[in-house]
């Protein structure tokens, strides 16, 4: 099949490509970007006035499959994926039953390609069970293909155990993909610690709950040299620990979720657990460190941690409801309209933490770029159309954001994944 995506911006960081050509797509390649394309094809996209992008890759996805299935399933996070212009995720391993070993993984992937639109990979946990006592089938897992291990939803707080598996990690060719959570610091913390929480009556969750494991994780991966990457960052100082680790060459990555970079502890109104995320919604100075540490090329990725659950678990008192909030069909948008025009990323800033620096972390040579030989992932964005994020529009079983009602320009009218067009804006 071709495809030709005709007129658009084309955004490409790695060819550097930032002006309005024509795309080639035939069956699974890119096979032309040029001006003024003048070919045959089967499906003609008009991308008038819009962005054309490399498909985003989000590294931190739970699609609760299997197990958890009444929340999300391979199919229905595949559409959501698709709908915000995804084309690859990194499934958590944090399923029912959890994915540790070879077996489970590749049950998953075999899944995927008949259920998800869009391409999964199964991460695999670190310990078994994600109990921390035991090691997984981390060499199996790596032979199934989960590029990474994570203990997702938790930190292996054993430090001896959690260096064992970042050796087996490295032995295997694996990232590992740290949840930074010192569990015995949390004392029944919902939400940030600090005035919000004394206001609201909650137990708060302190900064030293992620920077104490950030640190340990890094100086780990150092004795080890060993390749780190950092889930969902939310402190300043995560921020200026990942800034030290990559001066001192380490191989140290970190991501930041859109509702990090956008909501601080002070933006919640009431005490409800649409409001409750792990790690919470921090302050001022966080949310400030963080922009700026994308900006300066420091934080390396947006990843959406979607997490969804039934309302039923969130529409309660966050001391009583689930963490987690959804994101799959709103990362673009909100990236789009607060950091791009706000001016704290460029377009190609956008491309590059959506679609090129996850590529080039998990090493898939033929993602993150549109140049001819790539895979034909792509993504079509209107920058300015402009919409009311409403979350009964969402395609996800999670309807939990904290976004809904916002307005939002950044539209995703168009994606392409594998060849196929796996979604167009009505």
């Amino acid at each position: 099949m071709k495809i030709l995506i005709q007129n658009g911006h084309v955004v490409d960081p790695l060819t550097g490509v930032d002006e309005v050509c024509d795309v080639l797509v035939r069956d699974t390649d890119i096979e032309k970007v040029e001006k003024n394309l003048q070919a045959e094809a089967d499906r003609v996209i008009d991308a008038s006035g819009c962005y054309v992008m490399p498909g985003f890759i989000d590294l931190h996805v739970h699609l609760r499959d299997p197990g958890l299935t009444q929340k999300e399933t391979l199919s229905t996070g595949g559409m959501a994926a698709a709908r915000g212009g995804v084309t690859t995720v990194c499934a958590m391993p944090n399923t029912k039953p959890v994915i540790d070993t070879k077996e489970k993984v590749e049950e998953v992937h075999r899944r995927a390609k008949e259920e998800s639109l869009v391409h999964v990979i199964q991460l695999g946990s670190m310990t078994m069970g994600e109990c921390g006592e035991e090691l997984s089938d981390i060499e199996g897992m790596a032979q199934a293909g989960c590029y990474a291990l994570s203990e997702d939803g938790k930190s292996v707080m054993n430090a001896f155990l959690f260096r064992k598996a970042m050796r087996k990690a490295k032995e295997n060719d694996l990232l590992i993909f740290s949840h930074c959570e010192d569990i015995s610091m949390v004392e029944g913390g919902v939400m940030n610690a600090g005035k919000r929480a004394e206001e609201l009556g909650v137990k708060g969750i302190t900064n030293s709950v992620e920077d104490v494991i950030v640190a340990r994780d890094i100086l780990i991966a150092k004795e080890l040299d060993a390749t780190l990457h950092l889930c969902h960052c939310s402190t300043a100082d995560s921020v200026r620990m990942i800034k030290d680790a990559k001066e001192a060459g380490l191989k140290v990555t970190g991501e930041v979720c859109p509702h990090h970079f956008i909501l601080t502890d002070e933006d919640i109104p009431e005490n409800n657990g649409i409001w409750k995320m792990n790690p919470p919604l921090r302050s001022k100075a966080d949310v400030e460190a963080l922009r700026q540490g994308l900006k300066d090329g420091v934080m390396d990725v947006i990843s959406t941690d979607h997490a969804p659950h039934m309302m039923s678990e969130k529409d309660k008192p966050m001391e009583q409801a689930a963490f987690g909030i959804v994101g799959l069909e709103t990362s673009a948008c909100l990236t789009y309209t607060e950091l791009v025009e706000k001016g704290v990323l460029t377009v190609m800033q956008m491309a590059e933490k959506m679609s090129y620096n996850p590529a080039k972390i998990l090493h898939l040579d033929k993602k993150g770029s549109l140049a001819p030989g790539m895979d034909a992932d792509v993504v079509v964005i209107d920058p300015e159309a402009e919409y009311v994020i409403d979350p009964k529009e969402f395609v996800s079983k999670g309807k939990n954001t904290p976004f809904g009602g916002k307005k939002v320009k950044g539209k995703v009218m168009a994606t392409v994944c594998g060849g196929k067009i796996v979604y167009e804006a009505e």
